[in-house]
């Protein structure tokens, strides 16, 4: 019997690696054999791998969108008279959409959104209409915690509504109902009276007013004159009460051409723009179809958990974006494969607290 090794099989299994460049990262995870700040942590997630580098990656970026400014541009052969002033270039920022589903205002993730807000962070917002009126209703009434098992027959019997591992009293949204069907009786009779009819970031504005809760992200989006833009506005308990209202009180007029034209223009004029996205669906394309009109995103963030195989929009890699136009070809944009209200508390302690 040969004792040789054969050859084929010594090199198939021992294939030589070509030279490994000096810009190569290793693997490595945290040291936790030291006391390390949270910040530091999140940090060691650029070389742990898989999702973590991935979530490393999207700190990143949007740290980029925070500290750009147009004065970082040389002056361009056709800028506007508007944009040659130092002071204003160096005041000019990335304007960042922020983009969400009703869910995450159902869960904690409301908090965290309120706080971008609250301390203008975003320049403008598109949700859907579960992401507007929990948002209200939480003010009105709590959400609770419960289970992702329980059984729905029973829940229905009892009155309450499950997302997910949460539970909403359906006493909440009567207690909405309570409080909105007035607000839109007075809104149709100011239309009436000026001619002037709504869209629905003019509609969302309005409530955020007459709510004067500072628990309320659209208080704070009121407040602070940063739009909120909700396309499927309809979709949801505020579509409820508009249906009982055009009964009752028919008449009221919602817009969409006005928000659709206010949106494209404001990403128009963005000197730069970048795009944070959880989860999919209308909120996800709607920015995304903004970006179009100036050629793409220049930063683009996703988070959520859908895939591609199926062709949806919402399980769309970033790279499916730049093919439409969306996002740019040489924009820094990664997706995070996770649950957003696991990452983007983490995300948002990276970057926007750090001021």
């Amino acid at each position: 019997m040969s004792t040789a090794v054969p050859a084929e099989a010594s090199a198939a299994v021992l294939q030589p690696s070509e030279p490994i460049s000096d810009s190569a990262i290793s693997v490595q995870g945290p040291d936790l054999e030291k006391q390390l700040s949270l910040q530091e942590l999140l940090k060691s997630y650029e070389r742990i791998g898989f999702q973590a580098s991935s979530l490393g990656r999207a700190i990143d970026i949007v740290n980029k969108m925070r500290k750009w400014r147009l004065s970082d541009e040389p002056i361009s052969v056709d800028e506007s008279e508007d944009y040659l002033s130092p002071e204003i270039r160096a005041q000019t920022r990335c304007d960042i959409f922020l983009g969400y589903t009703s869910n995450l205002i159902s869960s904690g993730l409301r908090e965290i959104i309120l706080y971008l807000v609250k301390h203008k962070h975003v320049a403008a917002i598109v949700t859907t209409a579960g992401g507007i009126e929990e948002d209200f209703i939480k003010c009105l009434g709590k959400t609770y915690l419960a289970d992702f098992n329980l059984d729905g027959a029973n829940l229905r019997s009892r009155g309450m509504n499950r997302i997910g591992n949460l539970v909403v009293p359906n006493d909440n949204y009567c207690k909405f109902e309570d409080w909105l069907l007035p607000i839109l009786d007075t809104m149709l009779a100011e239309q009436q009276a000026t001619g002037e009819v709504w869209s629905p970031s003019s509609f969302i504005r309005r409530l955020g007013k007459e709510i004067n809760n500072e628990e309320s992200v659209y208080y704070w989006a009121y407040k602070n004159d940063i739009p909120v833009f909700c396309p499927a506005l309809t979709d949801g308990s505020l579509g409820d009460m508009i249906y009982f209202h055009s009964f009752r009180n028919p008449g009221l007029i919602l817009d969409i051409v006005r928000d659709i034209r206010a949106l494209n223009e404001l990403s128009r004029k963005s000197k730069k723009a970048g795009m944070i996205i959880l989860g999919g669906g209308v909120c996800k394309h709607q920015i995304a179809n903004a970006m179009l009109i100036r050629n793409g995103a220049d930063y683009s963030v996703y988070i959520n958990t859908g895939q591609e195989f199926d062709g949806s929009d919402s399980g769309a890699r970033p790279d499916e974006a730049v093919s439409w136009g969306k996002i740019r070809a040489d924009a820094e944009s990664v997706k995070v494969f996770a649950d957003a209200t696991l990452v983007f508390p983490l995300l948002v302690a990276a970057t926007f607290t750090q001021d």
